[in-house]
């Protein structure tokens, strides 16, 4: 199984950085566990994807800019994908909006009939969470199937750097919902062989 997890903020050291690459060793190291053949996961930052703001005249004249070429490249690879993103102002930030409305613009569509899973980290007591309802609307729209639990990190700067996170009982939360999101894709994907 392929996963790509992305981590939705451009801030080097983020929250959201670090709790992508629990994420990543979460699905990496406990794929077997689960019963899952290797897990192999691909990384990409909002770095890795950013591009100018979308411009039809620039769509016309240049095509598609790397960045968002770059995910739809991981997004048609991959099997599953977690996204972690920071909350801007209650909703996503707009670099990753962005990245998505670039995207959106390829047929066939990259998100389409892809599975999600987010994911967001936060100083505040919310978590974040509402940013990641916001981030669900354009995803669902490009036709995700995005996991109906989401997973909102609260008081994460006092958490995702301590080496003893994933013993934590938020991070078990964490490890119990990534193990639960894989085995339905691996379930699914299975159904889906079966039937062909």
């Amino acid at each position: 199984m392929r996963v790509l997890v992305v981590s939705g903020s451009l801030k080097s050291n983020s929250l959201n950085g670090t709790l992508a690459d629990w994420i990543a060793a979460v699905a990496e190291d406990e794929g077997r566990s689960i019963g899952l053949e290797t897990v192999v996961v691909d990384r990409l930052t909002l770095a890795d994807v950013s591009a100018p703001n979308y411009d039809y005249d620039v769509e016309v004249a240049s095509g598609l800019p790397p960045g968002p070429r770059r995910l739809a490249d991981a997004l048609e690879q991959a099997d599953a994908v977690i996204i972690c993103s920071p909350e801007y102002n209650a909703s996503m930030p707009g670099a990753l909006k962005n990245v998505i409305d670039w995207v959106s613009r390829l047929r066939p569509q990259p998100f389409a009939g892809q599975r999600g899973l987010l994911a967001s980290a936060s100083p505040s007591l919310i978590g974040g969470n509402r940013g990641l309802w916001a981030l669900r609307v354009p995803l669902e729209s490009l036709g995700m199937h995005v996991h109906p639990t989401m997973y909102s990190l609260s008081k994460a700067n006092e958490q995702v750097n301590d080496p003893r996170f994933l013993d934590s009982g938020t991070g078990q939360r964490l490890r119990a919902l990534v193990n639960q999101f894989l085995l339905e894709v691996h379930q699914l994907r299975n159904r889906e062989v079966a039937h062909r």
